[in-house]
């Protein structure tokens, strides 16, 4: 039996908002889309991988998600760790950095942490 990456869900509370904040931070595009009447789900892709970033609004939330002490991350590889980094500090949602390791944290929109790393050749 083979089990196979798929999806990683956000719910997120202004599902525009941060739609863009993906396109602009990490390249990401709506790759499809269900609407119903209580909730709007958008997958998002990177254009090379199958795995998508699922984006799930539930149309009457109203307060944010409280994502306890932060300590879950999705991560992405980038294959210009400097350029990336210089980008995102530009956009100021650089969070945590740890240049020992060469890697640092952003969060998105609705506070959701993203590991970038360099990519490994």
């Amino acid at each position: 039996m083979q089990y196979t990456f798929k999806h990683t869900n956000f719910n997120v509370l202004n599902l525009q908002k941060s739609m863009n904040f993906y396109q602009e931070a990490l390249g990401l595009k709506e790759v499809r889309r269900i609407e119903k009447d209580a909730f709007t789900i958008v997958y998002l892709g990177d254009g090379v991988s199958d795995f998508c970033l699922e984006l799930t609004w539930l149309k009457n939330r109203k307060e944010s998600y409280n994502l306890g002490e932060n300590e879950f991350h999705t991560a992405f590889s980038v294959s210009d760790i400097e350029a990336s980094h210089e980008k995102h500090e530009a956009m100021g949602c650089v969070v945590y950095d740890n240049p020992a390791m060469g890697i640092y944290f952003i969060a998105d929109p609705d506070g959701y942490w993203l590991e970038v790393v360099p990519e490994r050749k």
